[in-house]
Parts: structure tokens; sequence; C-alpha cells
């Protein structure tokens, strides 16, 4: 194994991994599974919870883009964050997000053993959980142009899968399979559109940005992207049309297919629906999707991981060690601690089985809306240092609406910590937050005595 100053992370992911990345990080088990939760509270208006979410999420994947773009480092926003804003605020918003993506790749794994036990109820979650852990790890430690293709392929699977799901659905609702039009009136027939009223539609707010964390990552791969200038703002422009044909299209067929009032948690809500309206064939095949997606997704947070822990280091924020690198520019070290703290994910599937799932969605949104928080207020800052420096106008893929965007966004994560705070299930993050921010306080400060 070969130090950083030897050696640097290989720049092997093209234009083609990035967008299947970014989709990749998109379309996971906050939309297969998590939407369960959100069509509870929405309802039919499921979809403009995700409109509402996407927006945001659009406006500050520009701003991260932006300043990727400008400079496309490994660390991505920590490294924005420790040059624009302060050394403390990259040390946490690092440290942060690995936190963050190390709860995703529990949720993930979480969902693996749901999946598996659509097929094989008998089967434990943990089990399910261990052989993926194991088997994701061992393809992030070879290179990262094999880490791509495995995300590319995924993501193809996802993303076929998806459409197809949308064709066929709309085929069934507009022929003699479905009872067109009347299916249509499952819209509001059980309820209405906003069966929860406007206040059912702001709480599943909530679990819809759990659903669009991870979508950053586009960000962190900066440092291995191929022609950075190029491939992130592609990859970055093409996300509002994602969520408005993913999520927005896939669940308003759904809704369509089938009463919202009767889909369950038991399993990913695109199985139940179509199981229900009796077609086990598509059922099974979108299990597979979704288990596939969840794969998928924990794939790129131990890749996230790894690289985040990486930049740390290189900034001083994280043991110099994990600036070590593989002959293929591989950091072994940090992929095997963020793969082995999600072993944590699979003690817990055993000791608490089928209870485990929201309690970690609620602290990956509390950890994701401060890292969000951070780019905002990080971009407000590196774009005030350009203009002192006269350099604003020479930005090669500005954010839209600087700086009014910045702070209706800053409002709505405020807004989203609110109706957390409503939820007895999300609650508890709203505590733990604080404790992680102290905690994360004086590891700086011991590393700054220390140095």
């Amino acid at each position: 194994m070969k130090t950083n100053s030897q050696q640097s992370l290989k720049r092997g992911l093209k234009n083609r991994h990035l967008q299947m990345i970014a989709l990749g990080g998109a379309i996971g088990t906050g939309l297969f599974y998590g939407s369960a939760s959100t069509i509870q509270l929405a309802g039919p208006a499921i979809s403009l919870s995700y409109l509402i979410g996407g927006c945001v999420i659009f406006f500050i994947m520009r701003m991260l883009g932006e300043m990727a773009v400008d400079n496309p480092v490994s660390g991505s926003f920590s490294s924005y964050a420790n040059t624009y804003w302060h050394e403390f605020i990259g040390f946490l918003s690092g440290w942060n997000y690995w936190m963050n993506y190390v709860i995703v790749s529990m949720v993930e794994l979480t969902a693996v053993g749901i999946y598996i036990n659509y097929w094989l109820p008998d089967v434990p979650q943990w089990l399910s959980a261990l052989i993926c852990l194991i088997v994701i790890t061992a393809i992030n430690l070879i290179n990262v142009k094999l880490y791509g293709e495995f995300e590319f392929c995924t993501a193809i699977i996802k993303v076929v899968a998806i459409c197809c799901m949308i064709i066929f659905g709309i085929y069934i609702i507009c022929t003699d399979m479905g009872t067109f039009p009347e299916n249509l009136s499952n819209l509001w027939s059980h309820g209405g559109y906003l069966p929860n009223g406007w206040w059912g539609l702001a709480l599943s707010l909530v679990v819809v940005m759990f659903s669009f964390g991870g979508i950053e990552l586009i960000g962190i791969t900066a440092g291995e992207a191929d022609e950075p200038q190029k491939s992130i703002p592609k990859a970055i422009n093409q996300v509002i049309w994602r969520i408005l044909i993913f999520y927005i299209g896939t669940l308003l067929v759904l809704m369509i297919l089938y009463p919202w009032n009767e889909v369950g948690l038991e399993a990913s809500p695109f199985v139940q629906i179509f199981s229900n309206i009796g077609i086990p064939a598509a059922a099974n095949l979108l299990n597979i999707v979704v288990l596939t997606a969840a794969v998928s997704v924990y794939n790129s947070a131990i890749y996230s991981n790894s690289r985040m822990l990486y930049g740390l280091a290189r900034q001083g924020n994280a043991p110099k060690i994990l600036t070590s690198l593989t002959r293929n520019g591989v950091p072994m070290i940090g992929i095997f601690i963020s793969s082995g703290i999600t072993l944590i994910a699979v003690i817990l599937n055993y000791l608490f089985p089928g209870k485990v799932f929201m309690y970690l969605v609620s602290i990956a949104v509390a950890a994701v809306l401060v890292s969000w928080f951070i780019i905002i207020v990080t971009h407000l800052k590196f774009r005030k240092a350009k203009a002192a420096l006269g350099q604003d106008k020479d930005l090669h893929f500005k954010s839209i609406g600087y700086p009014i965007i910045n702070y209706l966004c800053i409002a709505f994560l405020i807004f989203i910590a609110f109706m957390m705070y409503q939820i007895p299930d999300t609650q508890n993050a709203l505590f733990i937050l604080p404790l992680w921010i102290i905690i994360l306080a004086i590891g700086y400060m011991f590393k700054k005595k220390n140095n």
C-alpha cells in the first residue's frame, strides 16, 4: 500500500458512470420501501411531496455543482466548507456526512433483509444483510472502475425496470386489465387527493427528503471524475428530469392502480400493488429490482464513506493512515472502517427484527439536513469570496437564483426539522443530533490541541 504522496485517487469514472452514480444515489430504498410511509401520510398527494422536495434538492445540487466544477476535489463540500467557511465546519461536515452515509448503509442492509423475506420469510434479516456487506466490500476493494461498472449496471436495471413499470402500469390503467376511467378515481375516492390534509403532506416530506439523501454523491465523485467540468453539470442538470420521471411518474401510476389506503409496510409498495392486482410475475420481478436498488445504494455508500475519510485525512481532520491507497488507487482502510461499522445494522436486525428501519431513517434525515445546510451556507461564502476576487463572473456552472434561493432552501430545511419533531418515530433523532455535534466539537478541539 502506498501513501498519498506516492499515489492519488484514480480518475477512472467516465461520464456514463457519473450519470448512473447520480441516479443510483437518488433511486433506492427511500423510494422503493420508504414511500410506503409517505403514502400513509400524504395519500395520492405523495407525488406533490416528491415534486416539492425534488425542486429544493435540485437547487442545492446546483449550488454544490457550481463549487465542484470550479474545484473538483475529493471530499467535495467538506473541502469547500474547510476552505470558505471554517476549519471546524469542514471537520464537522466531513464526519457528519460520513456518519450519515453509515446510517444510510444500515438502512439499505435492513431493506435487503426485508426484500429477501418476501421470497424466503424464514431467512433471518441479519443473515441477508451480512452476505450483502461482504460481497459489496469485496467489490469496492478492487478498483474504482469496477465500482463504477457495478453501479452503472445496477442503475440501468433500476431505470429500465421503472420505465417498464410505468409503461405497463399505464397499459393496465388504460385497457381491459384495469377499469379505466374508473380507476382514476383512486386519486380522490378514498378521502380525497389530500386525505390527511396539508398537515399530512408536510409530515410526508420528512421521509421524502430521506429518499433524496445521497443525490449529493455526485459532488463526492468530482475527485475521480474524468472531465469533471463537462460531466458534473450534465449529471446535475438531469436530476430534475429523473425526479419527474422516476419519482412522480412512478408514484402517480401506482396511486391510480390501487387504493392508497390499502398499502401496508410489510414490503415495497411497488411489489404489494402488483401482487394485489393479480400479477405475481410482475411483483417478483419488481422485488428483484428493489433488492438490486438496495444493494446499489449500499455500494454507493461504501464508496462515498471511504472517499470522505480519504478527503478528511488529506485535510488533516482524520488520521493520516487513511490517505494510504492500494496500487489500484483504492483507500482500502477507509473501506474496511466504513464497511465494518455497518455491521451494527446486522446486529440491530438480529436483536430487533422488523423495528430498525424508521429509527435509522430518522437519524439519516437529521444528518443529511446538516449536510445540505452546510452546502447552502458554504455556497454563500464561496460566492462572496469569488466576488471579492472579481472571479464570480467567470464561474462556468452557476447556481440558480443566488442568493434568494439559498435562503429559501435554508428555511425549508428548518421546516423539515420542525416536522420531524411532530412524528414520534423521528423525534429522537433531533435529540441525538446536538449530542453528535458536541462529540464532533470535542474531537475537533482534541485534534487542534495535538497538531
